[in-house]
């Protein structure tokens, strides 16, 4: 049934201002018409939202619906039918905030429960979000994608499958590939909630990393890398990565690399928040407390040099770190860092849309796929409207109404 959606004011994803009021057809799961006043084929139902502000659903570029960093060494040890039941929960609750696309940048497991999760919602088997998914971390012995560092050396579980060298590298995105993943993680820095490595370090060789570029990009995958050094950041970006996770310590010199190459930029500043107030709190996991109190004022001034730079920032929070209940605050923590609040919205719209390279998300326009979300204030000049969503549409499925505004149809 066709379905006309009564817009107050309307944010495309691409505009610097607000436009309105507007109206926008929906049929299936596009958008078929946005103007002043739109065409309403019998039937039509109306959706009168002409209290909000609407735009385009959210995409979060970095979330983690399997991992539990509070408890991971424990949380590894669950089933992949758990974790993926797990997961599907919090993709739905999550949903329910205005995030209708999700890339899971890994799962701590020896199977696929995140490709499984993502085929499921596709299928119209449940109901969730869009999942864009890379299975696994991909990282060098002892580096942050090498989890077996938390267990006993005699356990030999197969909780992480690390690689040494071009050929394994290479085999490891093969296998990926093999197995559906939509891109390649990657780890070349340490991290701050895995042990025994450090996000100050360079953990991948040149001739590693450059035979896992080569290799995804061969297959068509792209390269997300989680990076913290700023000698790290500098290779990952020479060596052709679509985007930088984190990206803890960059410098001048790596920000001006990512302006020149067009590598995005995925800050998860929220989660440097959430860091500061465990450490304040002291429930910090103790493998992060030196490092973190070592490096925080530099991330931070780190995620400054980034919101000053005219790089490509795409919206990714590391939920699953934390909890998703918090990730909408990454838009109030992008702007605190000094980003912009319309540059903040495009970058979870048209930027991260961008990033995933599809035209058809991020933008209110004839074509584009009916992923929409309405909130009431105008979140162009007040960030926190974003935290106030009370209308979700995604695929032209209305998930979350609680606007209480008329609805008819005709």
């Amino acid at each position: 049934m066709p379905t006309v959606i009564v817009c107050g004011a309307l944010f495309d994803g691409r505009a610097d201002t607000l436009t309105g009021p507007a109206e926008i057809l929906v049929d299936g799961d596009r958008i078929v018409e946005v103007g002043g006043s739109v065409s309403r084929p019998t039937g039509t139902h109306v959706v009168d939202l002409s209290g909000r502000t609407v735009t385009p659903g959210f995409i979060d570029c970095h979330v983690h619906l399997t991992m539990a960093g509070s408890r991971i060494a424990a949380q590894t040890l669950s089933t992949s039918a758990s974790k993926a039941l797990t997961g599907l929960g919090l993709a739905q609750r999550y949903l329910s905030y205005g995030f209708t696309t999700l890339r899971d940048l890994g799962t701590m497991d020896p199977e696929w429960p995140t490709v499984d999760l993502r085929n499921a919602i596709a299928a119209g088997t449940v109901p969730g979000p869009r999942l864009v998914v890379a299975g696994h971390l991909i990282g060098a012995t002892g580096s942050h994608a090498d989890i077996g560092g938390m267990y006993a050396p005699r356990w030999h579980l197969p909780v992480a499958d690390p690689a040494d060298g071009p050929m394994q590298v290479r085999a490891r995105v093969r296998t990926e590939h093999k197995y559906g993943s939509d891109w390649i993680k990657t780890a070349n820095a340490g991290g701050y909630f895995s042990s025994g490595d450090d996000p100050a370090r360079t953990t991948w060789f040149v001739d590693e990393l450059t035979a896992l570029v080569q290799t995804a990009t061969q297959l068509g995958l792209p390269v997300a890398v989680h990076t913290g050094a700023a000698q790290a950041c500098q290779q990952a970006i020479r060596a052709g990565v679509r985007s930088l996770e984190h990206a803890y310590l960059i410098d001048d010199d790596g920000i001006a690399l990512a302006e020149e190459a067009g590598t995005f930029i995925v800050p998860t500043m929220q989660m440097t928040q959430e860091d500061l107030a465990e450490l304040e709190h002291g429930t910090l996991p103790p493998q992060a407390v030196g490092k973190f109190t070592r490096d925080h004022t530099q991330i931070l001034q780190a995620q400054h040099r980034i919101a000053a730079s005219t790089v490509k920032i795409a919206f990714g929070t590391d939920c699953g770190m934390f909890p998703f209940s918090h990730g909408v605050r990454e838009f109030q923590a992008m702007v605190t860092a000094g980003i912009t609040p319309v540059r903040a919205l495009k970058a979870a719209t048209s930027v991260a849309a961008e990033l995933l390279r599809r035209t058809d998300l991020g933008v209110i326009s004839a074509g584009a796929c009916a992923d929409l979300v309405a909130m009431p204030g105008d979140p162009t000049t007040d960030i926190t409207a974003t935290a106030s969503v009370d209308f979700v549409m995604a695929r032209g499925r209305i998930y979350r109404n609680d606007t209480h505004e008329a609805q008819e149809d005709r």
